[in-house]
């Protein structure tokens, strides 16, 4: 037993020295070197961790941003040049304000005669009704609406209502009804519209003269008849 007890006592001694020796100071600056060590690895992935996650966000707004730039650019496009487009829709809205708008009554009573007479066809009836539009505008004008009735061959006709749509002047065909047919000729009826503007510069007094030789310039043809009035 005493055998046992010394190999026991031994024992013992022998683990106490191997600890002494493992709790050395410089064991300890090793353990602590190890110790941050794993710290600082533990840091760096969590870094890297949370940079990846930046970058990615960073990314992600990135490309919001361009999608947001791309979709604003589309949407300037239309406005691109608007000046000069406005000057040319302003110099276009001039031209036709002054070379299609009539300023007289004659002017386009003259054109449905010298139409009429030209296409070969029957000016019977023209009734008129004036109506003022835009009075307080830049440019006022009077809507025109003349109820006209028209007879002839159906060629003529044709070639006559296509004339009108055509014309120089703006006339805008409402509606076209046949009212008979008679010897070979055929009876039409027109419902057109046009507006009178202001008289520009002379006009003012070249509207006078043109009022005047109205009577003359309707009357040249024996197929142009004017029925209804004309205000004046």
């Amino acid at each position: 037993m005493s055998v046992a007890l010394s190999r026991t006592a031994a024992s013992t001694q022998s683990m106490t020295e191997r600890t002494r020796r493992l709790l050395t100071l410089k064991n300890f600056h090793i353990a602590g070197v190890a110790l941050l060590a794993l710290v600082c690895v533990y840091l760096l992935v969590q870094m890297l961790t949370a940079w990846r996650a930046a970058k990615s966000d960073d990314a992600a707004a990135v490309a919001q941003q361009t999608v947001e730039m791309r979709q604003a650019e589309i949407a300037a496009r239309p406005l691109a040049g608007l000046d000069e487009k406005l000057k040319q829709a302003t110099a276009d809205s001039d031209e036709f304000y002054a070379k299609r708008l009539p300023y007289s009554y004659s002017e386009f009573v003259v054109e449905l005669g010298v139409l009429a007479k030209r296409e070969n066809v029957k000016l019977d009836r023209v009734q008129y009704s004036a109506v003022p539009v835009l009075e307080d505008g830049i440019a006022p004008l009077t809507e025109v609406r003349m109820d006209a009735s028209l007879t002839g061959d159906y060629r003529p006709l044709a070639q006559f209502v296509n004339g009108l749509e055509r014309d120089k002047r703006f006339f805008l065909i409402g509606a076209v009804a046949l009212t008979g047919q008679q010897s070979g000729s055929v009876g039409v009826r027109l419902r057109i519209t046009t507006y009178l503007r202001t008289p520009l510069g002379t006009e003012a007094t070249d509207k006078s003269v043109a009022n005047a030789t109205e009577g003359e310039a309707t009357g040249s043809g024996p197929s142009s008849v004017r029925t209804g009035g004309m205000p004046r």
